[in-house]
């Protein structure tokens, strides 16, 4: 007997975990399958950047993840027993009219993967644990798939969020085409030690045997200790013994006492020349491997699989399924964007971030969703990011697009085209916060994924009319 669903999400990691939060909200038939049988662990990815705090907040896990996370700490160089501040990776600055989050926040991956998951559930939604994907087909129709429990699968849509080595990529046949950045290899660790104050992220640059340094995660009694090291590493550098020596070599104040997780890795700059094949996708790591320096692979998958769930969502229900189309053409350009970035602060190490990291000003302009040249008095256009805004009657804007759908900020007397597209109306009343981020526009017609499809009320009915075919009435 052969299993059916709409889409099989392979991999639950943040990518695939965002994916499957955003198809459960919106009722739509999926499989989530991670072939760890106890869950990803490591702190991994530790920075989320403010683009994907907004990400976070429409998807309603930011409460959760403010409250277990932390700004960075200031660093501190250690030359022999002397500790010398350097400061900040990025200036914390305050939250203004369109960027209600506007710094680095630090959390370990393991931890924002269980607020993930634990929003997944609460939503009626859970992760297969244990289950891997042992192999594929693809019709013009639909997906076989087969699962190590002997499970076969079959999905109108796969998407593949599992990581550098990932099978869904492996089957499709791209390879990840770059390089291996030639660097010496990094040693990273989850540990504990004992003598080191949680208030900084401690260098070591003089330790033997290479750079270390040991940064305090928040919300938890561990560092997060990475080393470059000036040879090569092995599986005998992963031990306990070996990882004490090394701390003990950069100070004789600090013991090693514990080690929950460890990894060797050298950083890559890679990623694929397409995002789908058929009705296969690629997401996250899958589809882009990224250094560590900049904080931004992690980041980039959250967003990947954010735009697109929703757009699944709506071709499952009637859309166009030239939707999926725009999925390659809008975020292949981003990750290519930033994993130039990775690289360049891989190679040239900086302690300060700029506000490209921030990934605040990703834009899909001129995309295949993003044809009305029209820009609002301030300049903004279709296919930028949606600033938060108060509107003039009170509600805020991103509160509105937290319901999933398309939000319609309409002036009195826009008879707007009907449509089977989801679509969240709301009257659009003139405000000081409004007008001084989008000017006067007639009309707004914001994405679910909280990015500008239309800025006047012309650009908004040629969006609806191109991928949403049919004209019966919308929901409500």
């Amino acid at each position: 007997m052969v299993a059916e669903t709409d889409v099989l999400v392979v991999g639950a990691g943040p990518t695939g975990l965002t994916l499957a939060i955003e198809l459960q909200r919106r009722g739509i038939r999926h499989r989530a399958i991670e072939a760890t049988a106890g869950g990803r662990n490591g702190s991994r990815g530790k920075g989320l950047q403010p683009r994907t705090q907004e990400v976070f907040e429409l998807l309603g896990v930011l409460d959760a993840v403010t409250e277990r996370s932390g700004p960075y700490p200031q660093f501190e160089v250690h030359v022999g027993p002397v500790g010398i501040p350097l400061g900040r990776l990025s200036k914390e600055t305050q939250p203004s009219l369109g960027i209600p989050y506007p710094n680095l926040r630090m959390i370990p991956q393991f931890e924002t993967e269980a607020i993930l998951k634990t929003r997944l559930e609460a939503l009626g939604g859970r992760v297969e644990l244990g289950t891997s994907l042992t192999g594929y087909t693809q019709a013009a129709d639909r997906v076989e798939a087969e699962l190590s429990t002997g499970e076969r699968i079959c999905a109108r849509y796969l998407v593949g969020a599992d990581g550098g080595k990932s099978v869904v990529r492996k089957v499709l046949g791209l390879k990840l085409e770059g390089e291996s950045l030639k660097s010496q290899p990094f040693l990273t660790a989850d540990v504990r030690v004992d003598g080191l104050d949680r208030t900084h992220w401690h260098g070591y640059p003089f330790a033997g045997g290479g750079l270390l340094s040991l940064c305090p995660l928040p919300g938890t009694d561990l560092f997060q200790l990475v080393a470059i090291s000036k040879t090569e590493l092995g599986p005998d550098d992963l031990t306990f013994e070996a990882i004490a020596a090394r701390v003990k070599r950069a100070s004789r104040r600090l013991t090693l006492t514990d080690v929950t997780w460890s990894s060797i890795y050298r950083p890559q700059v890679r990623m694929v020349s397409r995002f789908q094949e058929g009705r296969v996708f690629l997401a996250g790591d899958a589809a882009h491997v990224h250094p560590a320096a900049g904080g931004q692979g992690l980041n980039t998958g959250v967003q990947d699989a954010f735009n697109l769930g929703w757009k699944l969502a709506a071709v499952i229900r009637g859309a166009s399924e030239r939707l999926l189309d725009s999925y390659t053409a809008e975020r292949l350009p981003i990750a290519a964007d930033v994993l130039g970035l990775s690289k360049t602060l891989q190679l040239k190490p900086s302690l300060r971030r700029g506000d490209r990291e921030k990934q605040l000003a990703i834009t899909y302009r001129g995309g295949p969703l993003a044809q009305d040249v029209t820009a609002t008095s301030t300049g903004l256009r279709a296919g930028d990011r949606a600033p938060d805004a108060r509107l003039g009657d009170g509600a805020r804007l991103f509160d509105l697009l937290r319901v999933g759908a398309f939000v319609s900020l309409e002036r009195d007397g826009i008879q707007p085209s009907p449509t089977v597209a989801p679509i969240h109306r709301h009257r659009l009343v003139p405000g000081p916060e409004l007008d001084a981020l989008y000017g006067t526009p007639d009309q707004l017609l914001i994405r679910p994924d909280g990015y500008l499809a239309a800025v006047d009320a012309r650009g908004a009915r040629r969006f609806i009319e191109a991928f949403w075919p049919r004209t019966i009435p919308s929901d409500p």
